[in-house]
């Protein structure tokens, strides 16, 4: 985690959704004494609408997993909400794939896994809505964050005149 009250936020964001009955089950030992801030992945089901990390941005590795029985169902929860800054789809239905990303709007998305689209410096990286607007990334980012200008100098002895003859004599009569 980037700070300790960024850790604080996310032990918080955790013992709210075991308190309204998830189950957190934590993918290695944690103890922020020993570790630090190094926090490895907590995988959240039986989650709800009422909990805080299905409200708000984790920013953290708190994966929340909400089970569906069709994909309308999909698809309304997501566009129900703000537009999330990552959605991860795990299928392996192509034409499955293709409408929830035709029907949905959201950062980047990342299919089969989890993550793998923040971390790849290559492809931009951004929200959008809420989650911001713009990509953060390699190439794209740099444009992003840049304000590209023209600086145009002429040179003492650039020859104007000759432009301005030729568009006189084209223009007469």
């Amino acid at each position: 985690m980037v700070n300790d009250r960024h850790l604080v936020r996310l032990n918080e964001l955790l013992a709210d959704a075991r308190a309204k009955g998830a189950t957190v089950i934590p993918c290695a030992p944690f103890d922020a004494a020993r570790d630090g801030r190094q926090m490895p992945l907590h995988i959240v089901t039986n989650c709800t609408a009422d909990m805080r990390i299905m409200q708000e941005e984790l920013f953290g590795p708190i994966l929340p997993v909400v089970p569906y029985d069709s994909m309308a169902e999909v698809i309304q929860l997501i566009n129900a909400g703000e537009r999330p800054l990552a959605l991860y789809c795990f299928s392996h239905d192509d034409a499955e794939r293709q409408h929830l990303l035709r029907h949905t709007h959201s950062g980047g998305v990342t299919i089969n896994d989890w993550g793998w689209h923040v971390v790849n410096h290559d492809a931009p990286f951004g929200g959008i809505g809420n989650s911001g607007m713009g990509s953060y990334h390699g190439e794209e980012g740099f444009r992003e964050l840049s304000h590209a200008r023209t600086v145009f100098k002429r040179q003492r002895f650039f020859p104007t005149q000759l432009f301005y003859r030729r568009m006189a004599n084209s223009y007469s009569v």
